[in-house]
């Protein structure tokens, strides 16, 4: 069989793929070997080809993940906190793309996308792997820069300290294209010690994952003023912090939702380019007020080229004082038919089956509360989709299924139960089924002052209004002197 045969195999939608096997040449002894491929899912990886690569001569081995399914919308970034003696930690699974780095600031170490390609090991596989490639070429260091040598010799022994729990550190997994996970070993509960963030991919990363990116939106480090300008992806408004996409692909259902609160009285059109593609389309916008919400501005982008569909929904408006915490007691069918505008940062809690996602693990929705329960559910299926492996005992295994089993009842009001929207942006809404809102006693809105740590995090901290404001005032100062 030849190589073409058996790519053409391993890309099918088989899901009882077979394994096929291609004669290789070794890079050790220059003899011929085998590798072999199978085409299979990984729990949030989805589709993935697994090559190993074995040579009957020497014994070389080797194995490699490449990914076979799309690039998410956004990179994901993971910090796990490993602290000494938890070898529980330490067997977490990982699954490294081809473009992932991993870092671990404590020992300034960072392994590069080219250095590990796509891997499924474990915290303590990928830091030992690390180290015995390290190790490999000392006998030829010490003989050319001794001390060179002795520094990663040391250095080795801080590594191998971290693989085997003598030392606490912190793994980071930073995934450009989105597609590498670590596992919560407590899913479908929230890990204490693990936290993911999502963001926006700069023109360089999105270069380096092979789309075709505007050579202009690119950073120049020789033009001066490239260096005070700050990039924006494109489809911005406002504050970075206030960016959030919503309803991803599905534009009919986004519109839908929107229109039923009011018609917009002006469309705006601009063009843009494709963030598939790099081709010019066009962005249509237009400004609206949902009742007892705000003033939102709607996006919507379709490319002619490529089929590409993007739709934003951003809070208009200043950044508001107060985060706002809405809750809704479901009581009846009617309930599940309630519009839900959830924005990026908002968390969801339902107490009720003791279930709690960080703001930014579902996106921005623009939903009901129904279509919010499934996707949750389809949500924790992918994500910790790690529990119906083979490698899990059955214990862990029936606590999913029963949890599942308990999300799903909810679509059914067997008993009645509470949706919490906790947005620290207060850009998250849930619609009433009265004209007045405040006759629905099923639905409460809680206003708070944010912490610290919460403003830290939407990079309200480092702002400085003093100038603009001063900047203001000397122009109406101006303008009245005149």
């Amino acid at each position: 069989m030849d190589v073409r045969s058996a790519v053409e195999a391993v890309t099918s939608d088989t899901d009882d793929a077979p394994v096929y096997e291609v004669e290789s040449l070794c890079m050790r002894c220059g003899e011929n070997g085998i590798t072999r491929f199978l085409l299979t899912l990984i729990p949030h990886f989805r589709k993935i080809v697994l090559s190993a690569f074995e040579c009957p001569h020497c014994g070389e081995r080797n194995n490699e993940v490449q990914f076979a399914g799309e690039i998410q919308p956004r990179g994901s970034r993971y910090h796990l906190e490993v602290p000494a003696g938890d070898q529980k930690m330490l067997n977490r699974q990982v699954v490294k793309s081809e473009n992932a780095t991993i870092k671990i600031p404590q020992l300034d170490f960072e392994i590069p996308p080219e250095s590990q390609r796509g891997s499924l090991s474990t915290v303590e596989g990928i830091l030992v792997r690390a180290a015995d490639e390290l190790q490999a070429l000392q006998d030829e260091r010490k003989k050319i820069d001794p001390q060179t040598a002795e520094a990663i010799d040391e250095f080795i022994l801080k590594l191998r300290a971290c693989a085997t729990g003598n030392s606490s550190f912190t793994f980071i997994l930073d995934d450009p294209a989105g597609n590498s996970f670590v596992e919560n070993p407590y899913a479908p509960s929230p890990d204490p010690s693990l936290t993911i963030d999502f963001y926006e991919r700069t023109p360089e990363q999105t270069a380096s994952l092979g789309y075709l990116v505007d050579q202009s939106q690119m950073r120049d480090g020789n033009d001066e003023s490239s260096n005070n300008q700050a990039y924006e992806p494109h489809g911005s408004v406002g504050a970075v912090a206030g960016r959030r996409a919503i309803a991803q692909g599905n534009s009919a259902e986004f519109a839908e939702a929107l229109f039923r609160y009011t018609a917009p009285e002006e469309v705006m059109t601009f063009p843009s380019t494709c963030g598939a593609c790099a081709v010019r389309c066009e962005t249509r916008m237009f400004v609206t007020k949902i009742p007892y919400f705000q003033e939102v501005i709607v996006m919507a982008s379709t490319c002619d080229a490529c089929g590409y569909r993007n739709s934003e929904l951003k809070a208009g408006g200043a950044i508001p004082a107060k985060g706002k915490k809405v809750t809704l007691f479901v009581r009846n069918v009617e309930d599940l038919s309630r519009d839900v505008i959830k924005s990026d940062t908002a968390s969801v809690k339902i107490p009720e089956i003791d279930l709690e996602l960080g703001g930014g693990t579902l996106g921005g929705q623009v939903t009901t509360v129904e279509g919010l329960v499934t996707k949750i559910s389809e949500s924790l299926e992918r994500v910790h989709g790690f529990t119906f492996g083979d490698s899990l005992d059955e214990d862990k295994r029936r606590i999913w299924l029963d949890f599942r089993e308990r999300l799903v009842k909810l679509l059914s009001i067997e008993e009645p139960w509470t949706l919490i929207l906790d947005d620290a942006l207060a850009n998250s809404f849930i619609a009433p089924v009265t004209d007045d809102i405040k006759d629905d006693r099923q639905l409460t809105f809680d206003e708070y002052e944010r912490s610290w740590e919460q403003n830290e995090e939407l990079g309200l901290n480092d702002m400085d209004t003093s100038s603009a404001d001063a900047a203001y005032a000397s122009t109406d100062a101006g303008e009245t002197t005149q």
